[in-house]
């Protein structure tokens, strides 16, 4: 029995995506997990202080004797590691912990500056040397690339499932009712309010599903507020309502996942984009985004019949999991 460790998003998030993110990666790598003692440790947190590395401990021998360390998707590379990051919260010195760690459809901050030596160091004590890693995008891809890994745009895990045969189940047309996020750290309270008039205008029932952890009292500040039907802040709730069968719903907002996750669901998704993320996925898989300054272009798209067709690297996503279907065929 092999020991695996999952360096898991979704413990210290203030972004219920990272759940939608370990969801996914959990039923991707269900043929190595089942059989095998799973452990997970954060890393918006730091695993251990930089003192407890002094002395031997449970968690550093836990990660010393890992058999594989998985890195769990999201923004998690950044070109400047002397600033704290969200994504990814280490430094040289428990860098040692996660020594071996493999990417998982994890993508990178974008920045017009070159990495630094210090994020170098650390990254090459904490990657994996051998295996081949998976990103969310070609920009990632070619970041990892740069600092000499080997790595393949596999797309984020959780447009894994999205195959050509589950996107033809996906309604073209529009639906009665939608269901709209919006996010909190990237606010534009005229657009914003736009996009939800417009919702309220093109259909019977508008829902708001908060993402993030401030997205409730953003969405609060707004006209007609009083008017949406608010959804719980939990993955669970956001469930429910897209498992409700009988129930007719579209997709449209701002957040990547919540509109990632309604396409697993068999709901057609637009996302308004509003950083890089939707961006980087839009251009290699075929992604449905309106960039925010078409907002008012809205109405015309939602009308329109629109085909799901996310443009999997079926082939890359099968040679990245072999990796380790062929070590667990080995034991």
């Amino acid at each position: 029995m092999k020991k695996i460790l999952l360096f898991d998003t979704s413990q210290g998030t203030k972004n219920l995506g990272d759940f939608i993110i370990m969801d996914a990666i959990h039923k991707q790598l269900q043929f190595l997990l089942e059989n095998n003692f799973v452990i997970s440790y954060p890393t918006h947190m730091p695993i251990l202080h930089s003192y407890q590395m002094l002395r031997k401990n449970e968690v550093s021998k836990a990660c010393r004797e890992a058999d594989y360390k998985f890195l769990c998707g999201t923004n998690l590379f950044a070109h400047n590691l002397l600033h704290i990051t969200l994504g990814w919260n280490i430094n040289l010195i428990d860098a040692k912990n996660y020594e071996g760690s493999i990417s998982i459809g994890c993508g990178s901050v974008p920045s017009d500056k070159k990495i630094n030596s210090y994020t170098k160091a650390v990254y090459h004590k904490a990657l994996n040397h051998e295996v081949v890693h998976s990103t969310r995008d070609e920009r990632t891809k070619d970041f990892l690339e740069s600092l000499g890994f080997q790595a393949i745009n596999t797309g984020c895990p959780t447009t894994w499932s999205l195959t050509e045969e589950f996107c033809k189940e996906i309604p073209k047309e529009k639906a009665s009712n939608v269901v709209f996020t919006l996010t909190d750290y990237k606010q534009d309270e005229q657009k914003d309010e736009m996009l939800l008039q417009l919702l309220l205008e093109n259909y019977e029932n508008v829902y708001f599903w908060p993402q993030g952890d401030a997205d409730y009292d953003y969405f609060r500040k707004m006209k007609n507020a009083d008017k949406v039907k608010l959804l719980g802040a939990n993955l669970a709730s956001y469930h429910h309502l897209l498992s409700n069968d009988a129930l007719d719903l579209d997709y449209v907002g701002t957040r990547l996942h919540a509109g990632i996750y309604a396409m697993q669901h068999k709901r057609r998704s637009i996302i308004i984009n509003v950083d890089n993320r939707a961006k980087d996925m839009a251009r290699t898989y075929g992604l449905h985004i309106i960039e925010r300054e078409q907002i008012q272009d809205v109405p015309n798209y939602i009308k329109q019949e629109i085909e799901t067709n996310i443009k999997l690297n079926v082939e890359n996503i099968k040679k990245w999991k072999q990796q380790f279907e062929k070590c667990e065929e080995e034991k």
